[in-house]
C-alpha cells in the first residue's frame, strides 16, 4: 500500500509518501510546499492544489492521510490549516482516493507509542522507522511522513473494523 501524508499549512505544507504494510514502511518521497504569507489567500490555495495534484500524479497513492484540524488559541492558524487540508481532501476525492483524517495524538501514538510525544521524538522515530540517517526537516516533513505511517499501520485495519461493525468514518 502507498500512502500520501499531508501535514496541512498555508506557509509550510508537509508532504510525505511511504509504501509498505503494517509494521514495515519505506520512504518514497518527502518534501514541503511553501507559499508566501504576502500572497493572496486564493493564490496560495491554488499553489497548494497544483502541488497536491503533482504529487498525486507522480506517486499514485492508494490513500491520503491528512492531519485532522484541532482547536487552538490562534484562530488564523487553524483556519489556514483547515483550508490547506480541505484542498488536499478535494484533490484526493476528485480521484476517488480514500481520505483519512488522523488526530495529532493518534499519529504520535502510532509512531512513538505515546500520544504526548514532542516534535523531536516524532522526527527521531520517523527516521528510525524509515531507516533514515536523521529526522526529516523541517518538522512539517517529518509530520507528513508520520501521518502516512500512521495510516499505513492503523488506517486500513480501522476501516475494516468500522465496516464490519457498520460504523462510518
Amino acid at each position: 500500500m502507498r500512502v500520501l501524508g499531508v501535514d496541512p499549512g498555508l506557509t509550510r505544507c508537509g508532504l510525505g509518501v511511504v509504501e509498505g504494510r503494517p509494521g514495515r514502511a519505506e520512504l518514497v518521497e518527502v518534501g514541503v510546499v511553501r507559499t508566501p504569507a504576502t500572497d493572496d489567500l486564493g493564490l496560495r490555495l491554488v499553489a497548494l492544489e497544483r502541488a497536491f495534484e503533482a504529487w498525486l500524479d507522480r506517486h499514485e497513492p492508494d490513500a491520503v492521510a491528512v492531519e485532522r484540524v484541532f482547536a487552538q488559541a490562534n484562530v488564523r492558524t487553524v483556519m489556514g490549516t483547515a483550508q490547506a487540508g480541505a484542498v488536499a481532501i478535494v484533490c484526493a476525492a476528485r480521484r476517488g482516493l480514500p481520505v483519512a483524517l488522523h488526530t495529532p495524538s493518534e499519529v504520535k501514538a502510532a509512531v512513538t507509542g505515546s500520544g504526548r510525544a514532542d516534535k523531536d521524538q516524532v522526527g527521531l522515530m520517523v527516521a528510525r522507522l524509515l531507516r533514515l540517517p536523521g529526522p526529516p526537516t523541517p518538522a512539517d516533513a517529518a509530520d507528513a511522513l508520520a501521518l502516512a505511517i500512521c495510516h499505513l499501520w492503523r488506517g486500513p485495519a480501522q476501516a475494516r473494523l468500522a465496516a464490519a461493525v457498520g460504523v462510518r468514518r
